[in-house]
């Protein structure tokens, strides 16, 4: 009977191990790979340059349809141009009072250039309107110009159509960094769910393991005492 049970917990913790062998590697990769990063790098604020005042900025006056309803403003600066952006919708020009729709090619790739450092040329541009769950971009406002740089990281930067705003970088090490991180919290759709499924059953798993692996070892330690008894 004895014999029986630990085979049984032998082959218990030899299958769970094989099972979640892969997994176990792929944290342990992932988890040096942040330890030994500058989350600042892979966020890309090495890529940015510091905040520029803008000439556009004097002599403001608002000038709106008394019909337009607010409930929410804020500026925006396009082209050395500045703008309302109304309500999360519309742009219109502090001094004309004329309404924009979004910025164009050019425009973004001028408000990416004022963002980005200078050692990087504009390589390419273009306008996503949507993007796949696992998009370096996902979970951002689109429609997006996404300007592609001419440099070794593979960098490219957002900016919204609609408002012109300046969304974010992405680069070659963000990019590894955010395949890691799937593989780390094993959310294969959208990457950034701690509750996922998987993870759960397979955190079960390695405590199974564990478990089955102290157990393993106190049987065979028994039967080692017996013998030298």
């Amino acid at each position: 009977m004895r014999k029986n049970n630990k085979y049984y917990v032998r082959k218990t913790h030899r299958w769970l191990g094989v099972i979640i062998g892969v997994q176990f590697l792929f944290w342990t990769v992932s988890g040096l790979y942040f330890s030994w990063t500058d989350i600042d790098e892979i966020h890309g604020d090495h890529f940015i340059e510091e905040h520029r005042n803008h000439s556009a900025a004097i002599g403001i006056l608002p000038v709106l349809d008394s019909t337009v309803q607010i409930n929410e403003i804020s500026l925006r600066f396009i082209g050395e141009q500045s703008y309302f952006f109304i309500n999360d919708s519309l742009l219109i020009h502090t001094q004309t009072g004329l309404k924009k729709n979004g910025v164009t090619k050019k425009e973004a790739e001028s408000i990416a250039r004022k963002h980005v450092i200078e050692q990087y040329e504009i390589k390419s541009s273009e306008m996503l309107t949507e993007v796949g769950p696992h998009h370096e971009y996902r979970g951002r406002p689109l429609p997006v110009w996404a300007v592609k740089f001419d440099s070794p990281e593979n960098l490219t930067a957002y900016v919204s159509q609609r408002d012109g705003s300046f969304q974010r970088v992405r680069h070659r090490a963000w990019r590894w960094f955010d395949f890691l991180w799937m593989g780390h919290t094993m959310d294969y759709e959208s990457r950034d769910d701690f509750n996922n499924w998987l993870l759960r059953i397979f955190s079960v798993f390695g405590l199974l393991t564990v478990l089955s692996g102290f157990t393993l070892f106190f049987v065979t330690n028994k039967k080692r005492i017996k013998k030298k008894a």
